[in-house]
């Protein structure tokens, strides 16, 4: 047997560790050359690695002329930017888990490591567990997608799972995920919709072949849902879920956004619950398939990054062009994206009135005016300061039209608040 393929890893945080772990524990035909961690203290968990090939210091694994592939798991932009340029130019193949630097970055490095012939794998920066990357490069590539949805963030499906299941308060169930380590002391990357957008701005760019600006994807987080939206949601056939989208439209235009959305109970995603993610994907000729699973966590992302390493790890001895399917194509466009308020879609929207003659005419006529068309229009009881809640489900209708429709509705006499607008998954 020929020597080992020689691995360096970046840091040993919650993946990090997985990944040592799992490669400690199987044979997966590579050899552990050097771990770099700032924490001199997480060696000692590992008793039986020599201290020997554990060091401080990044540079010591990216000029280190042995080691095959790289996989920088420290997250966040800086300093991994910066690591994993300097790995590339030194030749050396890359793995990460880190959806922020590829979703903002990947162009700039996947042009780098074109140019130094190395690849970059990064199975574990959209769905943790889930396979989805490879699969769109390569099982999928004979198709012409034409939609992409799915739950990409544990975090929020599972506030807004105990909110459906407690009819608890937004700010109750995050304090819970908090103390149980679903979500960082800091949520907002993940609560605000920043998380989802890394992760469908990376599927849109490997499911069209077109640069995607992370800047010009629509983000919409879970913090303006009250448990009385997901209770009404669920009265009419819906659950809410936090939704990635993708939809091939005219002119090359792409319709790539993150927002919630009311998704029918009768739909797959929406019995997708708790922390586990899905993807849902359409396209001919294979119609639809989803992919789902555990979206994070220690071991289902090591699962990816070690598959990843092993795939790398198998081509280096055969050839000096590894992966070609991975790949970047330099004829890339950038893509175009439609702007929010030029997408088409059906709308729930809750309003707080006083409780008058006329006033669910008068919200009619208002939608009328704006092109609207109103699949049901409902009134909720009265609340105990004699205001009513009202309920609007519409058909089709373009955002823009919505946005005039809603901006009049609050100019109302008798509108005391409107107080939610949520997209319906069609």
């Amino acid at each position: 047997m020929g020597k080992k393929i020689q691995v360096g890893i970046l840091g040993i945080g919650t993946v990090g560790s997985g990944v040592l772990e799992t490669l400690l524990n199987k044979d997966c035909g590579v050899e552990i050359k050097k771990i770099a961690d700032r924490d001199t203290e997480k060696i000692k968990q590992y008793p039986g690695i020599s201290p020997e090939i554990f060091t401080t210091e990044a540079h010591e694994l990216i000029n280190d002329p042995e080691i095959n592939i790289m996989a920088e798991l420290i997250g966040g932009v800086n300093p991994a930017l910066d690591f994993i340029k300097a790995a590339i130019k030194n030749k050396k193949h890359i793995v990460t888990a880190n959806k922020e630097l590829i979703a903002k970055h990947g162009k700039e490095l996947f042009e780098l490591a074109e140019e130094n012939n190395v690849v970059i794998l990064y199975e574990a920066a959209v769905c943790g567990g889930i396979p989805i990357i490879m699969p769109l490069r390569q099982s999928l590539a004979a198709n012409k997608i034409s939609q992409i949805a799915g739950i990409l963030n544990g975090t929020t499906n599972y506030i807004l799972t105990k909110m459906e299941h407690e009819g608890s308060e937004f700010e109750d169930v995050l304090k819970e995920a908090q103390a149980l380590g679903y979500a960082e002391a800091d949520p907002t990357g993940d609560v605000k919709g920043h998380d989802a957008a890394y992760k469908i701005a990376i599927l849109a760019s490997l499911a069209f072949n077109k640069n995607v600006d992370i800047n010009s994807v629509y983000v919409e987080g879970i913090d303006k849902i009250s448990p009385i939206d997901i209770g009404y949601a669920n009265e009419l056939g819906y659950k809410i879920k936090l939704i990635g989208l993708i939809r091939n439209g005219e002119s090359d235009l792409l319709d790539v956004r993150v927002h919630p959305m009311l998704v029918s109970k009768e739909h797959p995603v929406s019995a997708i619950d708790d922390v586990l993610n899905a993807v849902e994907i359409e396209g001919e000729p294979v119609s639809r398939v989803m992919f789902s699973g555990p979206g994070a966590g220690k071991f289902p992302t090591a699962s990816s990054v070690v598959g990843d390493i092993m795939a790398i790890a198998s081509e280096i001895p055969t050839t000096e062009f590894p992966l070609p399917v991975m790949h970047f194509d330099k004829n890339r466009k950038d893509a175009c994206i439609k702007h929010i308020k030029d997408t088409v879609n059906k709308y729930y929207i809750r309003v707080t009135t006083n409780n008058e003659p006329g006033v669910i005419g008068d919200l009619g006529i208002i939608c009328g005016k704006n092109g609207i068309n109103l699949y049901s229009i409902v009134q909720k009881g009265l609340l105990k300061d004699g205001s009513a809640r009202i309920v609007l489900l519409t058909e089709s209708a373009q955002e823009e039209n919505i946005l005039k429709a809603v901006d009049e509705i609050s100019q109302q006499p008798a509108t005391r608040e409107v107080n939610n607008l949520i997209r319906v998954m069609d």
